[in-house]
């Protein structure tokens, strides 16, 4: 499997994921932006994002959805999985940390689209994560923030994300 168009691996080369399980890769865009998630978009990201917002996004969704590696395994979780554990507050404590993605989306000027479906991962995933017992499994298989951190790099690699001000927030 190579990587979309206009993407390269962390270290320039094409031959290097042959090698490497897809979950490992890490991609970035070219001269922009290192993510250590498989992002499935194509374009480029443009010039004017801070790319510093998505550093601090990319370092809080790792944390939260798959910072601890499971030995023997290939499952990786993060603290999102291991706050659940507290009641209430726990969740709560996720849902906060969870939600800074979405404001750190808000103020790269993705569309009010985008924001209402990363706040509807987040809205799942409290959800989920709340039921007693099976929502720590749950918080372990449903990485919102994962997912959110796609949705925000697909959305800004759009070609036509610099042509749209009406329907995204702050321009």
């Amino acid at each position: 499997v190579s990587p979309p168009a206009g993407w390269a691996t962390a270290d320039g080369s094409s031959n290097h994921q042959d090698s490497v399980p897809r979950s490992a890769r890490t991609y970035r865009m070219t001269g922009q932006f290192e993510s250590r998630f498989d992002v499935a978009s194509g374009g480029e990201l443009p010039a004017t994002v801070d790319t510093g917002a998505l550093r601090r996004m990319d370092a809080v969704a790792y944390a939260l959805d798959e910072s601890v590696h499971i030995p023997g395994t290939s499952v990786r979780v993060g603290l999102d999985p291991t706050l659940g554990f507290l009641p209430a507050a726990g969740d709560l404590a996720s849902a906060g940390l969870s939600l800074y993605l979405v404001a750190e989306a808000a103020t790269l000027s993705v569309s009010h689209a985008t924001l209402l479906r990363m706040i509807l991962n987040v809205a799942i995933d409290v959800a989920g994560g709340s039921l007693p017992f099976v929502g720590t499994l749950f918080d372990s298989i449903w990485k919102a923030n994962r997912r959110n951190l796609r949705r925000v790099l697909a959305a800004l690699a759009e070609p036509n994300f610099e042509t749209q001000p009406d329907t995204r927030v702050g321009r």
